[in-house]
């Protein structure tokens, strides 16, 4: 069940979405509240799961990993699907992996340095698993969108 929250927990994710590390006093400064406020509403906030961490984002691109794909996953019998995501955790390469609907049992989203990389990931780890029995790769030419929900009103 979701947690209720009003306008101003929404504002405040908002302004902690666009800079995770604004500080608190500058966020009641803009929302016309006191600094207590918002730091008592982040508090609450994070004590009911809401707010789970902070982020830094990085370009990987920028430090050798141009390539990201996303890789549609046959399973050959769903109830292996615990034990071939334990497994697939270890991938470093693998950044995402959701269990999904449709053809595909899992989705997974991977950076890699180079095209060889890739090979080797799909045809000596993915597909040499048991589990395993299909893959189809979907490499990333570009990305228009990349971003957080908005959540201002």
């Amino acid at each position: 069940m979701a947690t209720e929250i009003d306008k101003l927990d929404r504002q405040i994710l908002e302004h902690l979405r666009l800079d995770s590390r604004k500080p608190f006093l500058e966020i009641a400064r803009e929302l016309n509240v006191s600094g207590g406020t918002i730091h008592a509403r982040v508090n609450k906030m994070k004590s009911e799961g809401i707010i789970t961490g902070s982020r830094m984002t990085i370009d990987y691109d920028q430090i050798g990993y141009s390539i990201a794909a996303f890789i549609g996953i046959k399973l050959a019998r769903a109830r292996g699907f615990k034990e071939i995501q334990a497994e697939l955790h270890s991938f470093p390469q693998i950044v995402e992996l959701h269990y999904t609907t449709g053809f595909y049992s899992l989705f997974a989203k991977v950076l890699v340095s180079n095209m060889k990389e890739l090979h080797e990931l799909l045809s000596e780890k993915l597909q040499a698993l048991d589990d395993v029995q299909s893959t189809e790769t979907f490499v990333i030419l570009n990305t228009y969108i990349d971003r957080e929900l908005n959540l201002s009103p």
